[in-house]
């Protein structure tokens, strides 16, 4: 373990996103694990998971201006660019009172006043989850002394090269791991006899994803049972929809669907139970998929940035991990024919999930801690205190 004059001050910056705040608990896990001490900030949106996530560990949390950048025309874009620049003189002021070892970026439009605001004051690392390079990150790791990537392939969509980067894997939660299948079932109220499929669309949800699986709801459910996460109501409409339509299932179907605005603790015991996930592919699921081994039906979000839901999604799909389809292809009767089809196939869904495991990076949190760990300590040696 790192020798450090005192405990590390690390920066937390980034989050939006569920895929840009896994990464970050992630590292508090591990480096709780080694019993580390460490002295935690970070800085954030003021609308975004990460506040509440902050929150629940008491980890004092520092708002600022934040604005997404866009490849496509939008009246937003203007706010915006005034935004980042006024979110960065935020960020400046909160990192100078600080004067962290580190900044730790999870990427994301979130990070990047943060990891901007960083020169000179601290070393940034900036991580990326995707198979490729967003925005965000082209930005960061202009700025940043380390950019950590997911993926080997990322290298070749990323400005820097050479010593600036560093192959991680994308840091999974351990706790995912220690889930218990009977917990989930009994939580649920299901039948440990019946296949599970979970359902998401991520943390905001996937009306697309939503409004496929309620079009063949009761079918789907002669089948398997199911944990649906629609995202949060105020994001859209689906969640109280379908609560209705649960709620006008036979009695004998009801019991086997269960929907929710979103998953918090339970995740990790909807690993340890679920057969199959049908999910999008942001970088997070599709890392933490791999690293539980589990099959999965996957829809790539259209035009996302880069294309980074179907380059995630590839990963899988390459290898025989998960089935990739087009949305524009992933009718509802095309979802309920493979749903039947896989759940039928319980040697098929073992091969699916063992191969799963071949593209996980078991040790990507301790890869990503490490880094962490030794710019600290390069920090403090520097300064002399």
């Amino acid at each position: 373990m790192p020798q450090f004059i005192r405990a590390p001050r690390i920066v937390i910056a980034g989050g939006g996103t569920g895929g840009h705040v896994q990464p970050a608990i992630a590292v508090i896990e591990e480096i709780e694990r080694r019993g580390q001490p460490v002295e935690l900030h970070w800085i954030g949106s003021s609308t975004g998971l990460e506040r509440e996530e902050a929150a629940s560990r008491g980890i004092p949390y520092y708002v600022i201006e934040t604005g997404k950048f866009r490849r496509y025309k939008s009246l937003s874009t203007i706010p915006d660019a005034v935004r980042v620049p006024a979110g960065t003189i935020q960020a400046r002021m909160i990192l100078r009172k600080l004067r962290p070892d580190v900044v730790f970026s999870t990427g994301g439009f979130v990070s990047v006043p943060s990891v901007v605001a960083s020169w000179r004051i601290a070393p940034a690392i900036t991580h990326e989850q995707t198979a490729t390079v967003g925005l965000a990150n082209q930005i960061n790791s202009r700025v940043a002394r380390m950019t950590a990537l997911s993926f080997a392939d990322a290298a070749d969509h990323c400005p820097v090269s050479g010593d600036r980067i560093a192959v991680t894997g994308n840091p999974v939660r351990a706790s995912l791991a220690a889930g218990d299948r009977d917990n989930a079932f009994q939580r649920f109220g299901f039948d440990p006899e019946v296949p599970l499929l979970f359902v998401t669309g991520g943390a905001r949800g996937s009306s697309p994803l939503n409004i496929r699986v309620e079009a063949v709801l009761s079918q789907i459910l002669d089948v398997t049972q199911i944990i649906h996460q629609t995202g949060p109501e105020a994001h859209s409409h689906d969640f109280l929809r379908l609560v209705a339509l649960r709620d006008a299932l036979t009695p004998e179907r009801q019991k086997r669907y269960r929907v929710v605005e979103y998953i918090r603790e339970e995740m990790p015991d909807i690993y340890a139970a679920a057969s199959l996930f049908l999910c999008r592919s942001g970088a997070g699921i599709v890392t933490e998929m791999a690293a539980m081994g589990m099959p999965s039906i996957l829809i790539p979000l259209p035009g996302s940035g880069g294309n980074e839901q179907l380059r995630n999604a590839t990963v899988l799909g390459r290898i025989g991990a998960a089935l990739v389809l087009d949305q524009n292809d992933a009718t509802p009767e095309r979802l309920l024919a493979e749903v039947r089809r896989l759940l039928a196939s319980p040697d098929e869904l073992e091969s699916m999930g063992q191969k799963a495991k071949q593209a996980a990076v078991p040790d990507a949190a301790a890869r990503m801690t490490d880094l962490i760990l030794a710019f600290a300590q390069a920090t403090q040696s520097t300064r002399g205190r």
